[in-house]
């Protein structure tokens, strides 16, 4: 077998500079909607402008330093795909495994809570006040006594008296709009 030649080589380099081929004429100044544009105003109808960012983009994708895109052989493809795809796998594995974590504590807090709601003021459960044969507490006391615990961990007042530092911006993945305040001093 014999080694590839040097021309074979040179003529895909990536240091060779691919002249794009221009776009044709009509497409040059085509809006791009099917709809029509606006027309200019006060009388002076010129016809549809064209948009100036696809005559940007036009320009920087069919300019002609701009390198060819890249293509991948057959192996190489391959080799990507593969490692995309298990990349997404694991992504998927992550994802799986944090919602199974959120899920393991909401149960555990929903369990906490009504361990709590079964619960009298004395620290027992209405099942093991039968088993130890103990007294309700009171003899006029009412059924609706148990629960003080559950209903104090529950109660919702005095939460929202100071709003706390992480509610100060909404809690989400991106950055605020204007990232640093470069005119703040001490």
């Amino acid at each position: 077998m014999q080694a590839p030649s040097m021309s074979l080589l040179r003529a895909f380099s990536p240091l060779r500079v691919s002249h794009a081929i221009p776009p044709p004429a009509h497409c040059l100044n085509q809006p791009f909607s099917t709809t029509p544009s606006l027309l200019a105003r006060k009388g002076k109808n010129k016809g549809p402008k064209p948009d100036q960012r696809i005559a940007l983009l036009r320009y920087a994708l069919q300019h002609p330093l701009t390198p060819r895109p890249l293509r991948f052989s057959r192996n190489r493809s391959l080799r990507h795909w593969t490692i995309h795809r298990a990349f997404q796998l694991h992504q998927a594995n992550l994802r799986l495994a944090q919602t199974l974590s959120l899920e393991k504590q909401y149960r555990s807090m929903a369990s906490a809570c009504e361990a709590l709601r079964l619960i009298d003021s004395d620290g027992l459960t209405e099942q093991e006040r039968e088993k130890l044969g103990v007294k309700s507490p009171g003899a006029g006391a009412e059924k609706g006594e148990g629960g003080k615990l559950y209903r104090v961990a529950m109660e919702k007042k005095g939460i929202w008296e100071g709003v706390p530092i992480e509610y100060a911006r909404a809690q989400v993945d991106t950055p605020p709009r204007n990232g640093w305040n470069h005119a703040w001093t001490r």
